[in-house]
């Protein structure tokens, strides 16, 4: 599929890509050649073949939410550089 150079510039533009005008030709070339490989794929039979929005099963590896008791808030200041009135004490950022 042969690109021209404007559409090169005009989707360097929409990347906010500044390429070089000596770049253009090459690069008209080489993406023109990815989009020739990229049309091989219309080639193919996919009849019967379903819609799939992974290449692979995907599996939830998360547990389940359970509603638990929280922490202690004596255990959660304990190893605390510093606290004050049960909360933790940090430098301010601003």
């Amino acid at each position: 599929m042969k690109i021209s150079q404007t559409e090169v510039l005009h989707v360097a533009h929409l990347a906010r890509l500044d390429i070089a005008e000596a770049d253009v030709d090459r690069l008209a070339g080489q993406i023109g050649t990815i989009l020739d490989y990229v049309d091989t794929l219309n080639q193919v039979d996919t009849t019967g073949v379903p819609a799939t929005s992974h290449a692979i099963t995907l599996t939830n590896a998360f547990r389940e939410d359970e509603a638990q008791d929280h922490l202690d808030p004596q255990a959660a200041l304990a190893n605390a550089p510093e606290k004050e009135g049960g909360a933790f004490v940090v430098p301010k950022i601003l």
